[in-house]
């Protein structure tokens, strides 16, 4: 397989934009300097800890509605 190339696909297309967004949102908050385009001078640590933490967050709000709470906070 070439390397410039994804087998990323997304099960909900429409949730594309949701999720980019969600990326940065997190990327920002644990003070990785993700822009938009190529971000090859990022170490894997960096790349690893935003989904790493983006898959925590939604696992939480996944749980909340699950369990019924309705706590504040933004949900994805």
């Amino acid at each position: 397989m070439p390397s410039n190339t994804s087998s990323n696909k997304a099960v909900v297309p429409e949730a594309k934009g949701a999720l980019d967004r969600f990326k940065y949102e997190v990327a920002n908050e644990l003070g990785v300097p993700l822009t938009d385009g190529y971000n090859g001078n990022l170490t894997s640590k960096q790349n690893g800890s935003v989904g790493g933490y983006m898959v925590k967050k939604m696992i939480e709000a996944q749980e909340r509605q699950m369990s019924g709470s309705s706590q504040s906070g933004q949900q994805y």
